[in-house]
């Protein structure tokens, strides 16, 4: 073993060159133990789900949102960083009057807005979380009836239908937007009303 950090170690513990090895050893064990930083979440899909792909500025993506959300028929799940969309809030809220559940986990920085989706949302009755436990909760997801996953770099917003670089998916997958609902529900837990 004959690689740049063995030769710092060999350095380091030149008056003790037996301890180079255990020392290596041990930092080794370590990273073992530790396991890796992130843990992915393998979704078994017995074939490729229908997809559906959006780039903006200006291809629709947020009248694909509020077409989805049209379609919801018994819940709504929502968790955003920027959620400033007119046309998106509207459509969440004709479907919570239509008897649809929503309900809506946003960033702590939609919080500190004077007047922002978050408070429209909460006033008109649809149960509004704020994740505060993160740097910063830059989820962008709206799952539909627990079959249909929205999720890509779009915020929900004007500027990222009208200004900005951003992509959307649709994804119709129930066994998919199981990882998601639980991912949600996890955040939920922490989150304030």
């Amino acid at each position: 073993m004959n690689f740049p950090f063995h030769s710092v170690l060999k350095k380091c513990f030149g008056a003790c060159p037996g301890l180079v090895i255990p020392v290596c050893a041990a930092i080794a064990l370590i990273f073992f133990l530790a396991g890796p930083a992130a843990k992915a979440v393998e979704v078994d899909i017995d074939h490729a789900p229908p997809i559906e792909v959006f780039f903006s500025p200006n291809n629709g993506s947020t009248d694909a949102i509020v077409r989805e959300i049209e379609r919801a028929r018994a819940e709504i799940l929502v968790q955003a960083y920027s959620f400033t969309s007119e046309p998106i809030a509207r459509a969440l809220l004709k479907a919570h009057k239509r008897g649809i559940h929503v309900a809506v986990i946003l960033d702590k920085s939609q919080k500190t807005r004077k007047y922002s989706s978050a408070t429209f949302l909460a006033h008109a009755g649809i149960p509004t979380f704020i994740d505060d436990k993160h740097a910063i909760a830059h989820n962008k997801i709206i799952l539909v009836d627990r079959a249909v996953v929205i999720t890509g770099s779009f915020n929900f917003t004007k500027a990222a239908e009208e200004k900005n670089a951003e992509n959307l998916l649709i994804i119709r997958s129930k066994e998919l937007a199981k990882s998601y609902l639980e991912n949600w529900h996890h955040h939920r837990e922490h989150s304030a009303s």
